[in-house]
């Protein structure tokens, strides 16, 4: 079982896990060199567990530790205890939901093992908010996409934000990333990929127009800025796009993704 451990020491070098959580670019950059990554809230780190990620360590206030202990005892990593005036200290927010827990980064599977037995594919080029990122995950495993594949740029799934967001998704949805984004649509049509574009390039259509009654399809969406590069789009089986009031030409991506997984669904 889990070591409890109660601290009140904030610069005690175990918790250097757990330091500036609000830091993002720090927090990117310290998870990436480490090897780990954060998951907040009971729910989320049930299910980070639940999905086979190893614990490092636990974080949590002392009314939390009933309420866990289930997971605690079936841990051998040590549990830091802290009341919640210090947990705030020290992770730069209030933790809503008690408890954190650092993790065992994964070893990300290559784009043709997710590939490999998938039908319904997200493919995510550029996005910067993580938020986004968990969103379109939360919104694919809903409406049964089963892998989800990002350019080199796009923001970590595996971010506190985006996990938190994807009510832990991220966790059980495969993903890849493409490091050539070049040749990417070459790999999709090579695996027997029928391609659909997010856009409002001038061909594109509305989305419930196309046939996707197709073996394997894929679903790529751009940037929250900029959108699909001219790359992806002239790439693309079908450019599609969601038809709209008048007024208003967008959603936002989390919400495009939604919309188009339910059109483009399997049947």
């Amino acid at each position: 079982m889990a070591e409890i451990v109660r601290l009140d020491d904030l610069e005690d070098p175990r918790l250097r896990d757990y330091v500036d959580l609000r830091d993002v670019q720090l927090r990117l950059r310290l998870e990436a060199d480490r090897g780990l990554f954060l998951a907040e809230g009971e729910k989320v780190v049930r299910r980070a567990l639940e999905s086979g990620h190893r614990p490092r360590s636990f974080l949590m206030s002392p009314r939390w530790l009933d309420g866990l202990a289930d997971l605690l005892d079936a841990s051998d990593v040590p549990c830091f205890v802290l009341d919640d005036v210090s947990i705030e200290k020290l992770t730069g927010f209030h933790v809503h939901r008690g408890a954190l827990a650092a993790l065992e980064r994964p070893e990300l599977a290559s784009p043709q093992e997710v590939l490999a037995d998938a039908r319904r594919v997200i493919v995510m080029e550029d996005l910067a908010d993580h938020t986004n990122v968990g969103g379109a995950f939360r919104a694919a495993a809903a409406l049964g996409f089963d892998a989800v594949l990002l350019s080199p740029r796009c923001a970590d799934p595996l971010y506190r934000r985006a996990i938190k967001v994807s009510m832990g998704s991220v966790f059980w949805l495969p993903y890849a990333r493409i490091e050539d984004w070049y040749t990417a649509p070459d790999v999709l049509r090579d695996a027997g990929f029928t391609t659909y574009a997010m856009t409002l390039a001038a061909d594109s259509v509305p989305i419930d127009s196309v046939p996707h009654d197709v073996d394997r399809l894929a679903l790529i969406v751009g940037s929250e800025g900029h959108g699909l590069s001219s790359h992806w789009e002239k790439s693309a089986d079908h450019r599609v796009t969601i038809p709209m009031a008048a007024g208003i030409d967008s959603l936002n991506v989390a919400s495009s993704v939604a919309v188009a997984c339910w059109e483009l669904r399997a049947r």
